[in-house]
């Protein structure tokens, strides 16, 4: 991916077998035609194989920290980060949201690539692969919309990539309930499993 080979561990999405992964390198201007160099810090939420934090590293900032539920995860963000030879740019924590960051931390871009299929509150995880695109009754989005601003710097900026594979409609009422707003910067559409998936990177804003 990204013309570079990646380290992958069972048990962490594998993005070769889903466009996902590429989707959101494109998105974040990371790859293809907007790609541009990257600044400052980065905080990416839900780092899987490291592929965006890694990526972010390359690109140009010069502090990134990936953050995963899955310890599995954050050993496979390790090894890729050495792997490129970023790791004294890249901290990976254990880390459930943003329970894992110290008192005051704060970033230049905050970014999740989140678990966006809706399932019903009572739900409870077959396996830890799963919360990589499933969240019961939103409660990790919500935390997401209500929580990741305080950790920006100023004039930093919080990403969301959600797909209409989500509801969008109860996106937004949580994001209207938490007193955010979604503004699209861009959007992409692919193929996955025979259907065509509409991606969307939102910033989110303050209301008003």
């Amino acid at each position: 991916m990204a013309d570079r080979e990646w380290d992958l561990l069972d048990g962490v999405f594998a993005p070769p077998f889903s466009p996902s992964t590429g989707v959101a390198m494109e998105l974040l201007g990371l790859t293809g035609p907007d790609r541009a160099p990257w600044r400052g810090s980065f905080l990416e939420v839900g780092c899987g194989t490291g592929v965006i934090a890694v990526s972010a590293a390359l690109a140009g900032c010069d502090r990134v920290t990936a953050l995963d539920i899955s310890e599995q995860a954050v050993r496979n963000t390790g090894m890729n980060a050495a792997r490129h030879g970023v790791a004294d740019r890249v901290k990976v924590l254990h880390s459930d949201l943003f329970d894992g960051l110290a008192g005051g931390e704060r970033f230049d871009t905050v970014y999740w690539h989140s678990n966006f299929v809706l399932a019903p509150s009572a739900y409870r995880y077959e396996t830890m692969h799963e919360r990589a695109y499933v969240d019961p009754g939103y409660r990790a989005h919500r935390r997401f919309l209500a929580e990741a601003p305080s950790y920006l710097a100023e004039g930093g900026r919080v990403l969301l990539h959600f797909s209409d594979r989500g509801d969008l409609a109860s996106l937004h009422a949580i994001a209207e309930e938490c007193g955010r707003e979604l503004r699209v910067l861009r959007g992409r559409s692919d193929r996955e499993g025979g259907d065509a998936v509409e991606h969307t990177l939102f910033e989110i804003a303050s209301a008003g």
